[in-house]
C-alpha cells in the first residue's frame, strides 16, 4: 500500500512537471518570430532584464537594430519601448495629456525627489514650470549666469594647472560635478558651496545623492523594495542614511538663503529658488516644497551638464583633431578682439597673477553673443549629446487605451518610454555612421550648425516638457569647454573602461580619469 501510493504520487509529480514543461515549450515556441525579447510564463522578462540590468540600455539597443517598437512584459505590468520617431512625438506632443509620468513611475522616486517639476503631472506641473519659465526667460539671469560661469570656470582651471604641473592625473567628470554643482546653487538659489577650492574637498551630499539614485533604480528590479523600506533593511536602511545627508544640504541651502534674503533688496533677488519663497497665500510653498524645487533643478543643472561634458572631454581626448579645431574656430571668432589679451611670457611658472589676468581676458570676450557664433563647438557638444544622452531612457505612464503611429497598441495603466540612447545610435536614424563621434553632421556645406528635430535628437525631450535650461546647459558648456581648451590638452589615462552606471543618468561608472599638460 505505501509503495503503490508513493508511486501514485511520483507518477503525478512527473506528469505535472511535463506538462509544465510542454507549457514552457509552448510559450517560447509562440515567440519563436518575436523581434522583441522572448518572456517567460508568469515572469514575463524580469529575468532576462534583472540579468542585463547593469547595461540595460545596450541590451535594448540590440531589440532596437530590429525593430523600432517592442514590448518587455514584466510579471505584473507591461511596457513598451519606442526608438520610432513618429511615435516619440505622438508621446511628447500629439496626446501629451495621455502620456504622463504617473503615479507608479513617480512612487519609486518620490523619496527623493519629491513632487518636484520632473516626478509631477497636472496643476502642480503646470505652476512649477510657469515660475521656471519666467526666470529662465529672465535676461537678469542670463546675465548673471555668464558671470557665473566664467567665475566657477577660472576656479576649475586653477586646479587643471596645479595638475598639470605636478603631473597628476584628475577625475574629470568629478571636477565636472564639482563645477555644476557649485554653478547651480549660485546661479539656481543664490548660495555658493566651494566645491572647487583647491584642497577639492569631500562634498558629503554629492555623495549620498549619487549612491541614492543608484538605490532608487534598483527599485525597478526589486520586488520586494516596499517591504524593505518598512522593516528598513538591505538597500532600501542604506538609502534612508542617504537620504538623511541629501535633506541636510537641502534644507541648509533653503534656510541659507532665507537669511540672505532678508539682507537684500528685491530687485537683487535673481534666482530660481527666491521666486518659489516669495510665492504668497494659496500659491505659498513649504520648506519640503521649497525641498524638491531644490532637489529637481539641482539634478536638472549638475548631473546633465557635467556627464555631458564628461563624456564630451572623453571624446575629445579620443579625437583631438576636433579640440584643435575648436580651439581654431575660438581663435578665428575672437579675431583682433584677441590680440588685446596681454600674453604671459612663461607659463612654466606658477599659477600667478598674471595668467590669472590673462584667463580673465579671455573669459570677458566670452559673452553669449560670442559664444552663439561658435559653430563647429556646438556641432561638437550636440555631437556628445546625441551619442551621450544625459537621461538615456524616459518612461511614460499609458492613461488611456491607445494606438501609436506605428500602430503599435498600448493599454492603460502601462508603460511606454523612448529611448535617447538607442536613438542617437540608430543607423536606421542616423546613417551608417551612427556610432561615430562627428561633429560635421550636424553642420551644412557652408559650416553652419543645422539642427535636427527634437523627436529625432530626443536629448532635451520636446513638446510641452522641453527642458528648460537647455540654452544655459549650452552657455556653460562652451564657457568651460573654451576656456580649459585654450590653456590644456587633456589625454585619457590608458587601461580605463569608460562604461555607464545605470542609473537615471548616463553616469561614468569610475569616472573619466585623465591627463592635462599646458597647450603650446
Amino acid at each position: 500500500m505505501v509503495i503503490a501510493h508513493g508511486s501514485g504520487s511520483a507518477s503525478w509529480m512527473i506528469s505535472i512537471a511535463l506538462l509544465l514543461a510542454w507549457w514552457v515549450f509552448l510559450h517560447r515556441l509562440r515567440q519563436r518570430h518575436l523581434a522583441g525579447p522572448k518572456t517567460w510564463p508568469l515572469l514575463g522578462c524580469i529575468v532576462e532584464q534583472a540579468r542585463n540590468f547593469d547595461k540595460l540600455h545596450d541590451w535594448l539597443l540590440g531589440y532596437f537594430n530590429k525593430t523600432l517598437t517592442f514590448s518587455v512584459p514584466m510579471a505584473t505590468i507591461n511596457n513598451t519601448f519606442t526608438a520610432n520617431p513618429a511615435n516619440v512625438e505622438y508621446i511628447l506632443k500629439t496626446n501629451f495629456n495621455n502620456f504622463p509620468k504617473g503615479d507608479k513611475l513617480c512612487g519609486r522616486f518620490e523619496d527623493l525627489m519629491g513632487q518636484g517639476i520632473f516626478t509631477v503631472d497636472g496643476e502642480r506641473w503646470i505652476h512649477q514650470r510657469k515660475v521656471a519659465t519666467a526666470e529662465f526667460a529672465s535676461s537678469k539671469l542670463r546675465d548673471y549666469s555668464i558671470h557665473t560661469f566664467r567665475d566657477k570656470a577660472l576656479r576649475l582651471v586653477k586646479v587643471l594647472d596645479s595638475a598639470s604641473r605636478s603631473g597628476k592625473q584628475v577625475d574629470l567628470q568629478d571636477l565636472f560635478m564639482r563645477l555644476t554643482l557649485d554653478s547651480i546653487c549660485t546661479v539656481g538659489f543664490g548660495v555658493g558651496v566651494g566645491c572647487l577650492s583647491p584642497d577639492l574637498p569631500f562634498v558629503p551630499f554629492a555623495a549620498a545623492f549619487d549612491e541614492a539614485m543608484r538605490l532608487i533604480i534598483r527599485r525597478y528590479v526589486d520586488v520586494f523594495w516596499k517591504i524593505k523600506r518598512a522593516a528598513s533593511i538591505g538597500s532600501e536602511a542604506r538609502l534612508a542614511q542617504c537620504l538623511k545627508v541629501v535633506d541636510s544640504f537641502l534644507y541648509q541651502v533653503i534656510n541659507r538663503r532665507r537669511e540672505e534674503m532678508k539682507r537684500l533688496s528685491s530687485e537683487a533677488r535673481a534666482d530660481l529658488l527666491s521666486r518659489f519663497m516669495v510665492l504668497e497665500g494659496e500659491e505659498a510653498y513649504t520648506d519640503k516644497m521649497l525641498r524638491d524645487v531644490v532637489m529637481n533643478f539641482m539634478v536638472a543643472g549638475r548631473d546633465t551638464t557635467a556627464l555631458t561634458l564628461s563624456w564630451f572631454f572623453s571624446e575629445l581626448c579620443k579625437h583631438p583633431e576636433v579640440a584643435d579645431k575648436i580651439v581654431a574656430e575660438v581663435s578665428q571668432v575672437l579675431g583682433s578682439k584677441q590680440q588685446k589679451i596681454p600674453k604671459i611670457s612663461d607659463r612654466s611658472s606658477s599659477f600667478d597673477y598674471g595668467l590669472e589676468q590673462e584667463i580673465l581676458d579671455l573669459a570677458e570676450l566670452l559673452d553669449y553673443q560670442t559664444l552663439n557664433k561658435m559653430q563647429y563647438l556646438h556641432a561638437a557638444l550636440t555631437e556628445a549629446l546625441r551619442l551621450y544622452p544625459a537621461v538615456p531612457l524616459d518612461t511614460k505612464q499609458v492613461i488611456e487605451d491607445d494606438t501609436l503611429p506605428d500602430g503599435t497598441k498600448v493599454r492603460a495603466g502601462q508603460f511606454v518610454s523612448y529611448v535617447p540612447y538607442s536613438m542617437g545610435r540608430l543607423e536606421h536614424i542616423w546613417g551608417p555612421d551612427a556610432t561615430e563621434f562627428k561633429p560635421e553632421r550636424w553642420l551644412n556645406s557652408s559650416g553652419v550648425y543645422q539642427p535636427q528635430s527634437p523627436y529625432k535628437f530626443t536629448t532635451f525631450q520636446a513638446g510641452p516638457r522641453m527642458c528648460l535650461g537647455k540654452d544655459s546647459a549650452y552657455l556653460q558648456m562652451k564657457m568651460t569647454t573654451v576656456m580649459l581648451l585654450k590653456l590644456f590638452n587633456f589625454s585619457l589615462v590608458e587601461g580605463q573602461s569608460l562604461d555607464y552606471r545605470m542609473m537615471a543618468v548616463l553616469y561614468i561608472a569610475d569616472g573619466v580619469q585623465a591627463k592635462v599638460t599646458r597647450r603650446e
